[in-house]
């Protein structure tokens, strides 16, 4: 030790320190102290460490110490070591000594450490308070068992020498204390681990030891549940013979009287006599001389002498006549499984009051064959009451007894047992309690079984939903036994995500190794996902990870772009993959030189994140700052000008571009102007997927609004509008309808051309069909394309329009469309009603009813002559009138502002009497005037214009004029020489009320208005 660094002999002693440390806490005996000694062991290795750190001098006193210290480490490390794996009947009957050996072993690393810091003065300065407390610590250490287990022990040693002390008692209070079940199976196998404790002292020659456990092994063999299986076996059979020969037919199996304790008429349990020769039961006599009496508690003689002995033979004869009870009502038990199910429930009863009371009839009951009965009585029975019974029957049965959870197993509980998980929360979950009972084992899992119950069809899926449930004991142990599942297998994890558990899934991924990861994602392609099981994985912090796996190898790529394409589409999931950063790799990896199912995979992604009109709001890099969206563009838009381009790629990344550049005008510029975006989307109307095509003619509907060269010419082209107008007539795709619709809305009303062509073709018709059944998007688009047929030089198409039962249909939108229908209906009936008077039914120097002999037909009040909507588009032969002034009393700007342009048709300049009337009378004229109150500029100058011709009429004057001057006096502020173009429009009006207005009696409006 000499020759070696000083520096080295500090790493390789920290080193064991921390080693002892861990492994002192793996000790399943006397936690608590191997817990305290582990604790300060770990709080030495600060000060190894700042001894490694600092120049410590090497010199024979540091060296010393630290040979002290080593010593005592692997001290402690031996003890660590001696003490784990053992025995634990063993450890009990050691834990005075162990905890002795324990607090020695700390006490004198304490000194050495002690030794340490004197040898290192200097060094140990900046840390010197910590050290002397350790020190202290560790020298002032005292350790003590527990003092349940020091009686358990001294009980023992006096169940050695005094045979009135029950063996089983006492093999059950060991049990307790140490953790094993009381089943002969765990207990044999304690009892062998024992035994070989005894061989090794042997061994070592420690003859005073191997006496006291032979002694201990005597005594707890006497116990029931020590006893070999064969032996028990026997035993019963035994016990049987005598109840068929000697009580076969008895119902009753009756204690002899000899058997109760004369003081509580109880069958006795530890028997005792007087001298008397009067036997009681110990604890009753105990009580009785307690009391103060004196007498013989049968008798009632005084006592002379009140000494008291064990009755052995008795108790042996009372402990034959239990068993014989047992064995006769095990005997009667089987007969009633068999029968009713009132006898079922309560032969159940019976078995678990059995089990109860002694645990030696869980190996009767099935030596007895009952429990092959019960088992299968679970897989027949439909009755609640004894299936819930059997179920709890079966719990007490297998708890703690290997034997019994084979024959469960062996005879296909499991199966039914599993079936029982679907049944109602009762049933399923005691269930639950079974399989918990059936697959613990000393605190462990049985692995054999677990693997087993996750191979059986509904186990999982069973335990899955009742995990779901209100939070309860039996919720709690079915998530246990999953999680237990999930250990080391990582098809049950799959299983439990498939049945709708994802949180062991997520955390094997985050958490697992690169083969668990890929193992766990590869499954979370084929699985469908909610948005409550996408949440939840996005949550758990799967994104990270996924996008850890992006930067891997082709396979990693794929399948973690799969994953992320499904948890995109959820819209709470977007944000937390904007923050993770994924939005900057995704789009990075849409370049040419990308494996196309990447491209593919990245393109949805971002389509998604675009998605619910969500647009650019989550394409963002991690610290929210928007990324260069106009390049993104310019990049899928570059995609789709190569012909060649798989529909696989293509479409995902033209659905990913209509999602961003529906959100945002600038943005379909940015495509329009910058990337040549309509000649790009024009050449996909050829291509052979319908969805292309579709999706195309929606990213058209964008770019026309913005730049609408190039697709009139290529409609022109044969054939192309005879498929434009198909889709025009398609109500199966709404959103492709409302698209084309507004294509043709928004291209040029100057290519009479096209118009016609669109009538000859029936597109015309196809967009009259969509105002009565279109969706209401497709609708307002619909209007717009009306347009181009109502236009008031282009009366052939005017009639068509007409013809197809437009008129009425626009009316209906005035009634009860939104604001952008009502306000384009008006328009439309205006740019109809604009060719009206032309159209009337005139012949001059005849009067009006020579063409209808005798009958008059009254003259239209705005023409002068016969109207008709289909002869000259009357607005008020359509009964238009009423429902455009209700637009006014609506105070909508924009439907006001289209009513008043269409009220206007109505008012010929050159003889407005007529017209204005008609607005008198309809009301219209006080609710113009109302605009100049709250109406935008555009809206009041129209109404000015409007005023500006009927103002001419001295009868208008004398009606509204003084409401109009007050008005106009506000707009103007009350001066007529204002400068701007509304003001001088107001000041004309007012003119012309100063220049017509006379008096009038009122009942000459009425009258002289249009005369």
């Amino acid at each position: 030790m000499d020759f070696v660094p000083i520096g080295t002999l500090l790493a390789v002693l920290t080193a064991e320190v921390i080693k002892t440390a861990q492994a002192a806490q793996d000790v399943a005996f006397e936690k608590e102290s191997f817990k305290v000694l582990s604790n300060h062991l770990y709080d030495i290795e600060p000060v190894l460490k700042e001894l490694q750190l600092s120049e410590l001098n090497d010199s024979l006193a540091a060296r010393k110490a630290l040979e002290f210290l080593d010593v005592n480490v692997k001290k402690a490390r031996s003890l660590v070591d001696q003490y784990t794996n053992r025995s634990r009947f063993y450890l009990l009957l050691k834990c005075r000594f162990i905890v002795k050996e324990v607090q020695d072993v700390t006490r004198d690393i304490g000194k050495s450490l002690a030794d340490l810091s004197l040898a290192n003065t200097e060094v140990l300065l900046g840390i010197s308070t910590q050290v002397n407390r350790l020190h202290n610590e560790m020298q002032a250490a005292e350790f003590e068992s527990s003092l349940s287990q020091l009686q358990i022990v001294d009980k023992l040693t006096q169940g050695i020498t005094d045979p009135r002390l029950d063996p089983n008692e006492i093999l059950k209070e060991i049990a307790k204390a140490v953790g094993v079940p009381v089943d002969p199976s765990e207990i044999s196998r304690e009892l062998e681990s024992f035994k070989k404790e005894k061989e090794e002292a042997e061994i070592r020659k420690e003859r005073a030891e191997v006496f006291f456990f032979e002694q201990v092994i005597a005594l707890l063999s006497q116990a029931d549940a020590a006893r070999d299986y064969e032996e028990v076996r026997k035993q019963y059979f035994q016990r049987l013979q005598v109840v068929e020969k000697s009580y076969a037919n008895v119902k009753h199996f009756e204690p002899y009287r000899s058997f109760r304790c004369c003081i509580t008429g109880c069958v006795m349990v530890d028997p005792v006599s007087l001298c008397t020769g009067t036997t009681c039961e110990r604890e009753a006599l105990e009580t009785w001389f307690n009391q103060g009496k004196k007498s013989d508690p049968q008798t009632e003689e005084i006592l002379d002498d009140f000494s008291y002995r064990s009755n052995l033979q008795l108790r042996q004869s009372i402990q034959e006549w239990k068993e014989q009870n047992f064995c006769h009502k095990i005997r009667n038990c089987k007969s009633d499984l068999l029968a009713t199910n009132d006898l079922v429930l309560q032969a159940l009863g019976q078995m678990q009051d059995l089990i109860k009371e002694n645990s030696i009839n869980k190996y009767w009951i099935t030596i007895g064959g009952l429990t092959e009965i019960v088992i299968s009585i679970l897989g027949k029975t439909d009755n609640v009451d004894v299936k819930k019974e059997v179920l709890i029957t079966l719990t007490n049965s297998i708890r703690g007894h290997t034997i019994n959870k084979d024959l469960l197993i062996e005879n296909e509980g499991f199966e039914d047992v599993i079936a029982c998980l679907e049944c109602d929360s009762s049933i399923s979950e005691t269930a639950v309690q079974l399989l918990y009972e059936l697959l613990v084992e000393r605190s462990c899992w049985n692995v054999s079984y677990c693997r087993k119950l996750s191979q059986k069809y509904g186990a999982i899926n069973g335990l899955v939903k009742l995990r779901k449930r209100l939070v309860t004991e039996s919720s709690d142990k079915a998530e246990e036994i999953l999680m237990n599942l999930c250990e080391g297998d990582e098809q049950s994890i799959i299983k439990i995500a498939e049945a709708g558990w994802y949180e062991p899934l997520a955390k094997r991924a985050i958490e697992g190794s690169e083969s668990s990861r890929m193992m766990m994602v590869r499954a979370l392609v084929g699985l469908t996902l909610d948005e409550e099981n996408s949440k939840i994985l996005v949550e758990e912090g799967l994104i990270p990870t996924l996008l850890e796996m992006v930067s891997g190898n082709l396979e990693s790529k794929e399948v973690s772009l799969s994953v992320l394409v499904k948890l995109s589409s959820h819209h709470d999931n977007k944000g937390h993959f904007a923050v993770a950063g994924g939005v900057p790799i995704v789009v990075a990896l849409i370049s040419p030189v990308i494996r196309s199912s990447i491209i593919v995979k990245c393109s949805e992604i971002l389509e998604n994140l675009a998605s619910s009109g969500d647009g650019i709001k989550f394409l963002v890099d991690e610290n929210g700052n928007n990324l260069d969206i106009e390049s993104v563009i310019i990049n899928l838009l570059t995609f789709q000008q190569n012909p060649t381009l798989p529909h696989t790629i293509r479409k995902p990344a033209l659905r990913a571009l209509l999602e961003i550049c529906r959100s945002d005008a600038g943005l379909v510029k940015v495509a329009v102007l910058k990337a040549n975006g309509v000649s790009a989307v024009l050449s996909l109307l050829d291509n052979a997927d319908s969805d292309v095509r579709e999706t195309a003619i929606y990213l058209l509907f964008l770019f026309s609004q913005h730049e609408s060269q190039g697709t009139v010419e290529y409609l022109l082209r044969p054939r192309r509008l005879e498929a434009f107008v198909k889709i025009l007539e398609n109500h199966k795709k709404e959103d492709v309808q409302m698209a084309s619709a507004g294509v043709i809305a928004n291209l040029p009303k100057s290519e009479i051309l096209l118009t016609k062509k669109l009538i000859e073709l029936d597109g015309l018709k196809a967009i009259v069909d969509i105002l009565r059944s279109g969706s209401l998007e497709a609708k307002e688009n619909a209007l717009s394309a009306l347009f181009r047929f109502t236009d008031p030089t282009n009366l052939e198409s005017q009639k068509i329009v007409v013809e197809l039962g437009a008129y009425p249909l626009l009316i209906d939108f005035i009634k009860d469309g939104s604001v952008t229908s009502k306000a384009r209906a008006a328009a439309l009936i205006g740019d109809l009603s604009m060719r009206s008077l032309e159209l009337t039914v005139v012949s001059k120097g005849v009067s009006c009813w020579f063409f209808f002999p005798g009958r008059r037909i009254p003259k239209c009040p705005a023409h002068g002559c016969v109207c008709s909507v289909t002869k000259s588009f009357c607005l008020l032969a359509a009964d238009a009138l009423p429902h455009l002034v209700k637009l006014l009393q609506e105070k909508i700007h924009a439907t006001a502002f289209e009513a008043i342009q269409t009220l206007s048709t109505l008012v010929n300049e050159e003889s407005p009497q007529r017209g204005a009337r008609v607005l008198h009378e309809s009301g219209a004229i006080a609710h113009m005037i109302e605009v100049l109150a709250w109406g935008s500029e555009s809206l009041k100058e129209e109404v000015l214009g409007l005023l500006e011709k009927i103002c001419m009429l001295k009868e208008i004057v004398e009606a509204y004029g003084l409401q109009i001057r007050v008005n106009l006096l506000r707009l103007t502020g009350r001066s007529i020489h204002e400068d701007g173009h509304l003001q001088r429009k107001a000041a004309r009006v007012l003119l012309l009320i100063e220049r017509n207005s006379r008096p009038l009696s009122s009942s000459a409006v009425g009258t002289g208005i249009g005369e």
